[in-house]
């Protein structure tokens, strides 16, 4: 018997509510013998004989000592998270209850859970793929309505769907060419090369938008970095304050008074941002303005989406002179600010230029079109219902795509059967890593890990 099997025979118990003092507290217990060794401690109804799914009020005691009035929740197998029999004990957020009701369970024989136990004891016993077990610490994390819809998505299956759908028709081939190499002697074919072909396009043609989705997905999940770049005193930190709604920034009409990068996050239409105010860039001789301007203008490389502020056509050119530095592909906004003040500029400009939007951080004058113009920026990156937020899928799906495209070289090339399987496979291989079909402890350890304890 393997390590992992071993395990769930032990009952775990962790705090599933944060720490710290609340309300209520709810303690997990599972594993073989867990609905047993909770009814030791509790003082109602026999657990043993309950209903699964079903709540009951008792005491908890230690010997004769009640420690508190709890609501007991008891799960049985497979009809629990962690496909086991399971416990929930629902009582009053003490630290001191919670502690003397743990202390009360592993005197009893159970043991403190690691990190993701649950769930991964969850993932083992077939509750769901590692895709899927995933998916839950995410949507635990989930901060906005478009992380908690793409980690909702996969928890249900959705990326998991796809990628069950691509190994199973690699699956297919891979047996026919594989029956061929068992038949060498005999120099037949069982598995058409053309059909091989194209199933391989189809494969690239579902995998590639995947593999581009996770700029996107990864900023859904972390939150879209947008630099506000310009020089000194355009009013970079007066739009910062603006967009947030709170005084983070100093604002004076003293130039160069923001030495260092600030930065803060909001929630537009379900999307988180993370706004950076910067140094204003410019010549200078002052040592600590000189390094602020070299972080703006790495923080400036680093952005999704840069914003240029500007107040005039002299700081309009030198935004645009810096502008033409980026890399190709970042999406760049010109925002004209201070129109309050000096209306007259913009139907000046705009007689030359569409790309410039006019607003005033003072006044938040048309501050909502641009908001308005961030969120279809980062909307307009989506490729598809399905979108890839962790790195970890992101390079074996680059790994699988390396090797569909190494099998359509040897097709080309006309090479053996045993050097296309030998390709197949390690497509298979790097499908199955992802969801879990192949997998080992040390993978299961390093994921797991990461989730809090009495998940």
């Amino acid at each position: 018997m393997n390590l992992a099997v071993i395990q769930q025979q032990e009952v775990i118990c962790a705090l599933a509510t944060p720490s710290g003092v609340g309300a209520i507290g709810v303690i997990r217990v599972s594993g073989l013998g867990s609905i047993a060794m909770v009814n030791n401690i509790f003082k109602g109804k026999n657990l043993e004989n309950v209903e699964t799914h079903t709540v009951h009020f008792g005491t908890i005691n230690a010997g004769d000592e009640i420690i508190d009035e709890v609501l007991v929740s008891v799960f049985k197998t497979p009809r629990s998270f962690t496909k086991e029999d399971s416990v929930e004990i629902s009582c009053h957020g003490s630290d001191y209850i919670i502690r003397q009701i743990l202390k009360a369970l592993i005197v009893k024989g159970a043991r403190m859970a690691k990190p993701g136990e649950f769930t991964q004891r969850a993932f083992l016993n077939g509750q769901f793929d590692l895709v899927q077990a995933e998916a839950v610490a995410d949507l635990i994390a989930a901060d906005s309505q478009a992380s908690h819809k793409t980690a909702l998505n996969q928890l249900r299956g959705g990326f998991s769907k796809k990628l069950a759908s691509l190994r199973a028709e690699l699956i297919h081939f891979a047996s026919m060419i594989e029956l061929e190499l068992d038949f060498g002697e005999e120099d037949v074919e069982f598995a058409e090369r053309d059909d091989l072909r194209r199933l391989i396009d189809a494969l690239l043609a579902t995998i590639e938008p995947l593999i581009s989705s996770f700029d996107f997905g990864n900023a859904i999940k972390e939150g879209v970095p947008v630099a506000i770049i310009g020089s000194p005193n355009v009013g970079k930190s007066t739009l910062l304050n603006a967009l947030l709604n709170e005084e983070k920034a100093i604002v004076t009409a003293i130039a160069g008074t923001t030495r260092d990068v600030i930065e803060d996050t909001i929630v537009l239409d379900g999307l988180k941002f993370r706004f950076i105010d910067t140094a204003g860039i410019r010549e200078t001789t002052d040592v600590v303005e000189s390094i602020g301007i070299e972080r703006s203008k790495a923080a400036m490389d680093k952005a999704d989406i840069v914003i240029f502020l500007f107040d005039s056509v002299e700081t309009l050119a030198e935004n645009r002179a810096l502008a033409a530095l980026l890399p190709a592909g970042k999406e760049v906004l010109f925002v004209l600010n201070k129109m309050d003040i000096n209306p007259s500029l913009f139907d000046e400009l705009s007689s030359n230029t569409s790309d410039i939007l006019p607003i005033s951080a003072h006044t938040q004058q048309n501050l909502a079109a641009l908001t308005s113009k961030l969120v279809s920026l980062v909307h307009g990156q989506a490729a598809g219902d399905t979108v890839v937020t962790n790195l970890r899928h992101y390079e074996h799906l680059i790994k699988t795509s390396d090797s569909l495209t190494d099998v359509l070289n040897g097709l080309s090339l006309g090479v053996t059967g045993d050097f296309l399987a030998q390709d197949i496979r390690l497509a298979l291989h790097h499908l199955g890593e992802i969801t879990g079909t192949i997998v080992t402890d040390d993978l299961l350890d390093n994921i797991f890990s990461k989730f809090c304890i009495g998940k």
